[in-house]
């Protein structure tokens, strides 16, 4: 009888430092979960400042964190990553423990400006560090895992700043913006504890600039196409799908809390999965299945608002999420690990925060613009944005064919090694 193969295969796990990035990312997520979404409510319903101002207060953040993208970029070049998303996390960290002290509104303004600016800095960075930790091999991976530690995050978050807070004891607010405060806190203790490498550190010698990651023209088409999907698809999920499914599509704010539920659920589910199958095909091709789901995702909603039925409208909703949860799914398995993997070592803070300010751009020009639409043709909205992402996945297949042959498709992660495994003493 032959002997047994006395080896085996090792495990392949992504490196130590982005296990500890990412389990600081899920505390962090958590604070910002629990915080965010009662922040107007806060300023407006128990600080007494006008709605247009909290409102100006949500732009002006918005407005710093654009700002800050680049500039993290350019000051990452110099400090380095790590010390950099450091000093965003206490840009953030002061202006949450000041919030309860919020009385005038030119207060809720200055702390906006300060919070907007550490959020667009230290999400710069975390996703810069993380790619400079992470092999390309398992960058797709790496990032799949980021999406599902924020949404662990978030959807826990979320849940306990609803049971914490309520408008009638002000004090309730206080415990909820401290306790963000401190989840930045620790996401710098996890931060000291992760090794950087050389590349993570200040590279002054390197003469990288923007005009440099500008000269790179299908970057630049990525960026742009980068743009054109979150204004049209990931931005209004958030902005202005609540105030549709309530006024047109008539269900309660249970509902929709529900909905936004099942997004982080599926999310959370199917993230890993459907990272696997990206590996060895085509990115763009990906990519362009995303704009055919965003943009099929838009039609069910414009759909449930035409229904005249809650219940079937709400039935309907939820097809869309599922199908928008798997779009978001692609969209983190492919666009994120492409810049990293476009960019040269030397300026891959750069890349990553021309891609953040594509983000945030998007982020106040999807809202701002769709707002305008909703209110004049609420279905128009969304038929709009559907024929926006699926002229995306077009121009995805049409991109595919100017990526550089070595990023053209998703890595497949490297076999693990065989090991030799010590034969058991026999009895």
């Amino acid at each position: 009888m032959a002997e047994p193969d006395a080896r085996r295969r090792v495990r392949y796990d992504l490196p130590a430092g982005v296990r500890v990035l990412q389990a600081g990312l899920v505390v962090n997520a958590f604070g910002n979960g629990a915080a965010a979404p009662f922040l107007i409510i806060y300023l407006h319903n128990v600080r007494g400042i006008p709605l247009a101002v909290a409102g100006a207060a949500s732009a002006t953040a918005a407005g710093f964190a654009l700002l800050a993208t680049l500039v993290a970029g350019r000051v990452a070049d110099r400090r380095g990553m790590r010390p950099t998303m450091i000093g965003g996390l206490c840009c953030s960290t002061l202006a949450y423990g000041l919030y309860p002290l919020v009385r005038q509104p030119w207060h809720a303004v200055v702390l906006a400006a300060l919070a907007g600016g550490g959020i667009g800095t230290w999400l710069t960075m975390q996703s810069s560090l993380l790619a400079t930790l992470t092999p390309q091999a398992l960058r797709h991976v790496a990032f799949a895992w980021q999406r599902v530690a924020a949404n662990v995050g978030l959807g826990l978050g979320g849940f306990a700043g609803g049971l914490i807070v309520t408008t009638g004891r002000p004090s309730t607010f206080t415990t909820l913006f401290w306790l963000n405060a401190g989840t930045f806190l620790v996401y710098v203790v996890f931060l000291s504890r992760i090794p950087v490498p050389a590349t993570a550190r200040p590279a002054a010698a390197s003469g990288g600039s923007y005009r440099a990651v500008l000269a790179d023209r299908v970057f630049v088409r990525l960026a742009a196409l980068n743009f054109g999907v979150v204004a049209a698809a990931i931005a209004l999920l958030n902005a202005l799908l609540p105030v549709y499914a309530k006024n047109q599509a008539h269900i309660t704010e249970r509902a929709i809390g529900l909905l936004f539920l099942l997004n982080s659920v599926t999310i959370i589910a199917l993230q890993l999965p459907i990272v696997r199958r990206v590996e060895g095909r085509l990115r763009m091709r990906a990519f362009a299945v995303m704009g055919v789901l965003f943009a099929t995702s838009w039609l069910l909603v414009a759909a449930a608002g035409a229904v005249g039925d809650a219940v079937t409208a709400l039935a309907v909703l939820v097809g869309a999420i599922v199908v928008f949860s798997l779009a978001e799914c692609l969209y983190d398995a492919v666009h994120s690990p492409l810049v990293s993997d476009l960019a040269p070592p030397e300026l891959l803070a750069r890349y990553l925060a021309v891609t953040a300010f594509s983000w945030q751009v998007g982020f106040i020009v999807g809202p701002a613009v769709g707002a305008l639409v909703l209110a004049a043709a609420p279905t128009t909205l969304w038929l709009v944005a559907a024929a926006i992402c699926a002229a995306a996945s077009v121009y995805s297949l049409r991109l595919s064919r100017h990526l550089p042959d070595r990023v053209r498709r998703t890595p497949r992660r490297p076999e693990p090694p065989l090991v030799e495994v010590a034969a058991e003493p026999s009895r």
